[in-house]
């Protein structure tokens, strides 16, 4: 499954959908490497439930340094505020897994490591449920360049399988969001300053 930008702010799947890690077919890590070369746009990342899974699939790739600054592992919930940038305020009333507190960890992530790109990733992935949150939610999100809202999509994922399979299948859908909004992003040389 592809992940397609929809409404500013937000491209969102029905929280109804259900979908298993194999469904998630996105771009070889290495296609969506290329892309970002070619463009000559940078990418960093923000993660809770991958804790780490989603920056070392993509410095897995090589020449994945010519586009990735950096990451951030920021599991524990008070991290996500001290490090990445997100309201305490926010995560005081909604807790970490929602889709603007996803959205704030892309945009923490893309401007704390100077990149062009944010992708982010929150939710559940067991063994049990977490603040009425069943296991399996997911959020993933992208911040994209100048912070422009036009620019920050999230999208909600409900996940079976494994703690495993959930946070691979996490990783699989975070690339696919990114790789569908940079297809519809004008590229570095052709957005305005700003």
């Amino acid at each position: 499954m592809t992940a397609a930008p929809g409404p500013a702010g937000h491209a969102g799947a029905d929280p109804a959908d259900r979908v298993t890690v194999p469904a998630l077919d996105g771009p070889p890590p290495e296609a969506l490497i290329a892309r970002l070369v070619q463009r000559g746009e940078t990418l960093a990342v923000a993660e809770s439930l991958t804790g780490g899974l989603l920056a070392a699939t993509i410095v897995n790739v090589p020449g994945a340094s010519a586009v990735f600054r950096g990451g951030l592992v920021v599991y524990a919930t008070d991290l996500k505020a001290s490090l990445a940038g997100v309201d305490e305020d926010l995560l005081a009333a909604r807790g970490p897994v929602d889709p603007d507190v996803a959205t704030a960890l892309a945009e923490g992530a893309r401007c704390r490591c100077a990149a062009d790109w944010g992708l982010a990733t929150t939710g559940v992935a067991g063994p049990t449920s977490q603040d009425g949150h069943p296991v399996g939610t997911v959020y993933v999100a992208v911040a994209g360049p100048g912070g422009a809202p036009a620019y920050a999509f999230v999208r909600r994922l409900a996940l079976s399988g494994s703690r495993s399979e959930i946070r691979t299948g996490a990783v699989a859908a975070a690339l696919a969001l990114l790789d569908g909004v940079i297809g519809h992003a004008p590229t570095a040389g052709d957005r305005p300053a700003g």
